[in-house]
């Protein structure tokens, strides 16, 4: 069953909490980071991206934009930009994007929970990007961004969510973004008694969004254990930070796909091709904005088709039936000729965020063709990662983004700040760069 915590939150003082939170670290590349920061000084990009603090001759991954890290992120604690908690605490977010909102519970899950499998998976995660974040986990002594956790609908912590929310937030504020943004803290033993109870009733959790940062957080305590092998599981480390959303209140917007040719065939070609296994309906310029689990949207030259795959090819495979992996199967592969999306420069994805107006936008500037796709569902999502696989690449796409920045989870038990601080070092660097990733077991 899963195991869910709360913990003594370092967090932005009220008042400086909307100019301290950020999108996450890696929807910026070091360009736009340092854009972000010019604009907002307090960003908590800033330690986040470290590198931002430095000329471009310095590498993101240098030792000292770790150590930078550490120093504004003790710097803010000290300056009253941060305050810590003085006891453990669970806390709700609520995120609103065009008048829909969802809410969270941040707390802490297990790292053990992970390695067992009662945290699941959908995804491959690249040892370089974790690395990455293990070392700045390590050297800040904290974990900075939360990890989107899913869980099955949960009685007794839905009914705490309820009543909190009647309550004044903690934090209420919107975003540039216009995306609306609330808080509040739970500190009553009783209600704090319900939610850690009601999650361990579950015998699952669900990795939504967050992969590389969960595989990080776990490469970090394992790292700590190995260095004090006398540990309890109950230190900090061996928890990460965490938001869990019920998949009730869960959005999944759809993931597209651009082409940036059409692999030698003409526009009559590829549409004679696709009637093998779809129906296809030309709706010339109205946009083609799929309404169920089967359709798709064309956009080629210059004109829309609705595309709707033919019964007789449908599957009950958790994977192979999902809409993106059939037409990987069926039509990017044996009509485009693209074996591998992860790695072929001649495709690219759009978020749906960006609508389909992008789509077209990018097939009048430096692609050939666009798929808008229907949003892979939450079941879904829990099918395949209960049935231990793997979505294909960019399955999912999740909106509103968790915030940076709002909540930091400690991993050292030490008064902050002043305390002794657990410092990243050459040893453990080397540890990391040797190790490509801890084995991971599951039930």
């Amino acid at each position: 069953m899963a195991i869910v915590k709360p913990f003594r939150c370092v967090r932005p003082a009220a008042e400086l909490a909307a100019r301290v939170a950020a999108l996450p670290y890696d929807v910026y590349n070091s360009g736009e980071a340092r854009e972000e920061v010019e604009r907002e000084p307090l960003s908590f990009l800033r330690i986040d991206r470290a590198e931002v603090n430095f000329g471009p001759e310095i590498s993101s991954s240098d030792p000292c934009v770790y150590e930078k890290a550490a120093e504004l992120l003790r710097t803010a604690e000290s300056d009253g930009t941060y305050l810590t908690e003085s006891v453990p605490c669970f806390f709700l977010y609520e995120l609103t994007m065009d008048g829909r909102s969802q809410t969270g519970v941040v707390g802490c899950a297990g790292v053990d929970d992970y390695r067992t499998g009662v945290i699941r998976k959908h995804e491959n995660t690249r040892a370089d990007k974790e690395e990455d974040r293990v070392r700045h986990v390590d050297t800040c002594d904290a974990q900075t961004g939360p990890i989107f956790l899913a869980y099955r609908t949960c009685g007794p912590v839905q009914e705490v969510i309820r009543q909190v929310k009647k309550e004044k937030p903690l934090y209420d504020f919107v975003s540039p973004d216009g995306i609306g943004h609330r808080v509040w803290r739970i500190e009553e033993q009783e209600r704090l008694r319900v939610i850690e109870e009601g999650f361990g009733t579950l015998p699952s959790l669900y990795i939504a969004d967050g992969h590389h940062r969960a595989a990080s957080a776990v490469r970090a305590a394992l790292l700590r254990r190995e260095a004090q092998p006398d540990y309890t599981g109950e230190e900090p480390f061996n928890y990460f930070l965490s938001v869990l959303f019920c998949e009730e209140e869960l959005r999944i917007m759809d993931y597209n796909r651009v082409l940036r040719d059409l692999n030698g065939l003409t526009p009559g070609q590829i549409l004679e091709r696709l009637e093998e296994k779809f129906r296809v309906i030309g709706c010339g310029k109205k946009q083609v904005r799929p309404q169920a689990k089967g359709e798709m949207g064309l956009y080629l030259d210059g004109s829309w088709y609705h595309l709707t795959v033919r019964e007789e090819f449908g599957m009950d495979d958790p994977v192979e039936g999902l809409d993106v992996a059939f037409l990987q199967r069926e039509v990017l592969e044996p009509i485009f000729g693209i074996k591998d999306p992860r790695t072929d420069s001649r495709i690219d994805f759009v978020g749906g965020i960006r609508g389909l107006s992008e789509l077209e936008r990018r097939c009048h500037e430096d692609m050939a063709a666009a798929f808008a796709m229907y949003p892979t569902g939450i079941g879904e999502l829990f099918a395949v990662a209960d049935a231990g696989k793997l979505m294909p690449p960019k399955s999912t796409w999740f909106e509103p983004k968790l915030r940076s920045g709002l909540f930091i989870h400690p991993l050292s038990d030490e008064a902050r700040p002043g305390g002794a601080w657990v410092r990243g070092s050459e040893r453990v660097y080397e540890k990391i760069a040797q190790t490509s990733r801890f084995a991971v077991t599951r039930k």
